[in-house]
């Protein structure tokens, strides 16, 4: 007996790892694919033993994902994983009916480590630790530049400035004290920076905005960290600027690219399109900012911190009442667990310490997996992350061969 069952099971790997590897998942990488249906199995082995695979609905999948959120070992690389691995298995190994409908793009979406959802008032660069780089191969030590960074969060913090312009501008301090040699920024003068500028428009050739970016970070360490006046910035290299044009598709198009879409990317996308609202004010809204009865959307804190009301296309109001749905497990699953908490702008959760529990507070497109807001230490629930709708959105158009390069935006320029 003990002999059958040790070859049923060599059987099920088998036929596992070859759906993995007509998939293009191939080692090494399709042994942790294996592993996490390893960890699936082991944990249901324990509460339910007796219950086979084909037995398992999507509640179970729930019940793990859950389960495995709330863990510190599964990074997003492990639970994008995870979700793949699950959905091959149940999806294309035992063929169960309802994973088919299962909304397995939704969970992948929310594979990403949360970043803070305060306002973008720039483009965030390549993280570097400001406290590990090195000029000329000569190691700085941590304690010379700590305070000066330091001091910059505490300041930008201060102004209520997004999480990304806080990286943005600690990276471009970073980029002119490796510039200069390491030579501190109190110790160097308007000539410096004027020569770091000059450097970007005509060795690096950057886009005029980054260099006014450059530009802007450091004028704000001088002048509001450091508190330096610097003279005016009149007479150097400026890159050149050069006008573009809106990509705008038609309407043949955009229906061409929604149909390579489905599940929360298609809905999102709807909204871009539908709406002429911003990624980021797509994913950052609230539960309380979708308004049925009068057929609207609230956008809050959106470019230049300003809000507005666009009009709510009625074709989209039945998956986003689906959507809604699916945000409340969350967060019943969150209450249940004492888990529930998402961030707050400005300083309303001190004036109201309970309204990040409450769920009219909650995102509408809330993240699978529980994440550590980098400024409070706090384990929240996040929204999903950008990259996962700007990826989906460039496969699809490629996959509707479009002949043109569709992004986000593009989606907003073809609003009307």
């Amino acid at each position: 007996m003990a002999d059958k069952d040790d070859v049923a099971v060599s059987n099920f790997w088998d036929k596992y790892i070859f759906i993995l590897h007509s998939k293009n998942i191939l080692p090494p990488v399709d042994r942790w694919y294996v592993v996490r249906i390893e960890e699936y199995i082991a944990f249901f082995k324990q509460k339910l033993p007796a219950k086979r695979l084909r037995q398992h609905t999507s509640t179970d999948i729930d019940e793990f994902i859950t389960y495995v959120t709330q863990t510190d070992h599964f990074n997003s690389l492990k639970f994008y994983q995870l979700i793949h691995a699950l959905q091959l298995l149940f999806s294309n190994y035992l063929h169960l009916h309802w994973s088919l409908e299962y909304d397995w793009d939704y969970l992948k979406a929310s594979q990403q480590e949360s970043a803070s959802c305060h306002s973008d008032l720039t483009r965030q660069p390549h993280q570097t630790n400001p406290h590990k780089f090195s000029v000329n191969n000569t190691s700085l030590t941590p304690e010379h530049y700590q305070p000066l960074f330091k001091k910059l969060t505490a300041v930008i913090r201060q102004r209520n400035y997004s999480i990304r312009t806080e990286e943005c501008y600690k990276q471009w301090t970073i980029r002119y004290i490796l510039f200069h040699n390491g030579k501190s920024p109190d110790a160097m003068n308007h000539t410096h920076i004027v020569s770091f500028l000059e450097y970007l428009a005509v060795n690096r050739n950057v886009a005029p905005s980054t260099q006014n970016q450059a530009l802007c970070a450091l004028v704000f360490l001088y002048a509001q960290v450091l508190g330096i006046t610097l003279d005016k910035f009149e007479h150097f290299s400026r890159a050149k600027k050069h006008p573009k044009l809106p990509v705008v598709m038609t309407q043949d198009e955009t229906k061409q690219v929604l149909s390579k879409m489905s599940g929360v990317h298609y809905l999102m996308a709807a909204l871009l399109y539908g709406t002429g609202m911003r990624l980021m004010e797509c994913l950052r809204l609230r539960v309380k900012d979708i308004d049925f009865n009068y057929h609207q959307i609230f956008i809050r804190a959106g470019k230049g911190n300003k809000d507005r009301v666009v009009p709510l296309p009625k074709l989209i109001i039945p998956l986003l009442k689906s959507q809604l749905e699916k945000a409340r497990v969350f967060y019943e699953t969150d209450i249940k667990n004492n888990q529930a908490n998402v961030y707050l702008p400005y300083a309303l959760s001190k004036k109201y310490p309970n309204a990040g529990k409450e769920w009219i507070w909650q995102y509408l497109f809330p993240s699978a997996k529980l994440s550590v807001d980098p400024r409070s230490n706090m384990v929240r629930r996040h929204h999903l992350s950008e990259s996962s709708l700007q990826r989906y959105i460039k496969k699809s158009a490629i996959e509707a061969k479009v002949a043109k390069k569709i992004t986000c935006h593009t989606f907003r320029h073809s609003f009307t």
